[in-house]
This record gives structure tokens, C-alpha cells and sequence, in this order.
């Protein structure tokens, strides 16, 4: 089996848990709790829960972080690729309130150093890969090659653009095979791109023609993937790549779930996505899209980032059938 390779950030998080989000200049009482994070690390554990072979390459402090990383990496099979890091290992700060919603700061630190020496120093690992998954909590210049790296082994790169207030340079979105953006980066990318200024909150409510229109103008060639928490996800294809589906576009509905907390929802979204191309158990796209919107919905049920983050097992016994 080809892997699933991931390249992208590791932090530490530190989860702060309270009945409502603070407002500016309001101190609540909560609970606290620490864990592993990071959007890369996220999809990384996700994608092998999901029974992928997966590798990861990142960024770490030479510090407890950074240990605790690999650590977590040689638990759960995951082939980690570091690159030793002067500045500490990347940290979070997350509050989520009694819904289930969050607000998160980053402090990217070794995430910020992982440089292209050293992905060009993993070019075997990125030319066999099935899928590359790449987000932008990594600097843009190595993400591009870690991306071409991968696409002269004939693997499909795969772009989460995420978080929505970093600015994705057009020549990076056009390395992308598969573009995954939930509806706040989805408004970013129209407005940034495209010209088109639409609220990340209308974006599930789109006529569904004119989504595709927008989807296909934004990536010609590609698949884009809109998650839209609730509403489920959209996808639309190009013409000429419906990756075995019959329709060019269509929406997936959401998975029932008991949200408890919805931090790396979208990271559960992704890994399972990347997990299901690279292992073909699922066929066609609409299935593996819909085995990644159950992956996602059981991963709120838990709380934490990387941790929540279910196994096959676990997920079968959620979902039966």
C-alpha cells in the first residue's frame, strides 16, 4: 500500500473548557486540559486510525513537546520524519464552551522553521506516497515543495487551506489535486481569488450550480471539497475528473452526532478523506467523502484534537453497516 504522507504542524495544546467563549476583557471559570494538536499531527493520526500506512513530516523544539511528539507518532504507527528545530515546539491555546464551539490562538514556533532542505531530503518518502495532505500552519515555500515533490510520483496532493487567515498563493492552490476548505476558508478563497464576497455563513445556503460554477473557477482541474459542519459537505469535480462518481457535484448530508467538542473536526475530515484514496476500500469519491463525514462526526463526539480521533474499530461499532 502507497501512504498517506502529511506534511504540516505539530502543537501543543492547551484546551481550556468553559460554559461560554471569554469575551474581550471577561475571565471565566473552567477546566483545563492539555493534549496533542496541530492541523498536521491531527491528520496524521487520523489518516492512520483510518488504516492508512502514513508518514509525517514536520517541525519540532528540541524540548518536552517535541519528545511527547514522537512519542505519540511510534504509538500509533505513524512514520515521523522531524526536522530539529532551534525555536520551541509549536503551542495552541483553545476554548471551547458547553456547544461544542471553539476559538484558538497559535503560536506556530518550529512549525515556522520546517524548511525545504528538508523536504527536499524526504523526496523518496513524497514520490511514493498514494496522497499528500499539506495545510498552511507550514511556510508556503515549503508546502509548494513538498507538493511538487509528491506530484512527480504520481501521487494526488491534496490541500486543506487552513486556518482561513493565512493567504494562499495562487501557484500553491494550482499544485492541488484535491482542495478541501470548510465554508469560512471557502468565503476567503472566493474573496481572494475569485472576487467574490460571500459570508462564510452563506456558503452552505448557495444555489448548488453556482457553488460548482465558483468551485470549478477557483480549481478548473480539480475536486473541491466544501465541509460544512452541519450541512455535511459539498463536492464538486471537473469535467473531466469525477474520480468514479456519476455527478459532477452534489452534497453529502451530515452524520448524526453528539457534538462535545468540535476541535479537528476538520482534521478528522481530511485524515479519513486521504485514508480512504489511499486504501481504495471505499471505491468511488462519494464514498469516501461519506466514510470521512462519519470519521468526523464520531471525532466531536470525544474531546481533544489528535486524541479524539477514532480507530476503524471504534467507527464501525458508531456506524454499523
Amino acid at each position: 500500500m502507497r501512504p498517506v504522507v502529511v506534511i504540516g504542524s505539530f502543537n501543543v495544546d492547551h484546551v481550556w473548557r468553559s460554559e461560554t467563549l471569554p469575551r474581550p476583557g471577561e475571565t471565566l471559570s473552567g477546566l483545563y486540559a492539555g493534549g496533542p494538536g496541530g492541523k498536521g499531527f491531527n491528520q496524521a493520526v487520523a489518516a492512520a486510525r483510518a488504516g492508512a500506512a502514513t508518514a509525517f513530516v514536520c517541525a519540532l523544539g528540541d524540548d518536552v513537546g517535541g519528545q511527547r511528539a514522537r512519542a505519540l507518532a511510534t504509538a500509533d504507527g505513524i512514520d515521523l520524519r522531524d526536522e530539529c528545530s532551534a525555536a520551541p515546539t509549536g503551542a495552541a491555546g483553545i476554548f471551547v464552551d458547553a456547544n461544542g464551539r471553539n476559538s484558538i490562538v497559535v503560536g506556530p514556533g518550529a512549525n515556522a522553521t520546517l524548511s525545504i532542505p528538508f523536504i527536499d531530503a524526504q523526496s523518496d518518502l513524497l514520490r511514493s506516497a498514494h496522497v499528500a495532505l499539506v495545510q498552511l500552519e507550514s511556510p508556503a515555500e515549503t508546502v509548494a515543495a513538498a507538493l511538487r515533490h509528491a506530484r512527480a510520483g504520481g501521487a494526488i496532493a491534496m490541500l486543506n487551506p487552513a486556518p482561513a487567515n493565512v493567504a494562499l498563493p495562487i501557484d500553491i492552490l494550482a499544485l492541488a489535486d484535491i482542495l478541501t476548505p470548510n465554508e469560512t476558508e471557502c468565503a476567503a478563497l472566493f474573496a481572494r481569488h475569485l472576487g467574490e464576497r460571500i459570508e462564510g455563513e452563506a456558503i452552505a445556503e448557495l444555489d448548488s450550480p453556482k457553488l460548482h460554477a465558483l468551485c470549478r473557477e477557483l480549481l478548473p482541474g480539480g475536486t473541491v471539497v466544501v465541509t460544512l459542519g452541519a450541512a455535511g459537505c459539498f463536492v464538486s469535480h471537473a469535467d473531466a475528473m469525477t474520480r468514479g462518481d456519476d455527478n459532477v457535484w452534489y452534497r453529502l448530508a451530515a452524520e448524526p452526532a453528539q457534538a462535545v467538542d468540535t476541535t479537528g473536526a476538520g482534521d478528522a475530515f481530511n485524515g479519513a478523506l486521504a485514508a480512504a484514496l489511499a486504501t481504495a476500500a471505499h471505491g468511488h469519491f462519494a464514498a469516501c467523502a461519506r466514510f470521512a463525514n462519519r470519521y468526523a462526526a464520531h471525532s466531536t463526539e470525544r474531546h481533544g484534537a489528535a486524541l479524539s480521533m477514532p480507530t476503524l474499530q471504534e467507527l464501525d461499532i458508531r456506524f454499523p453497516g
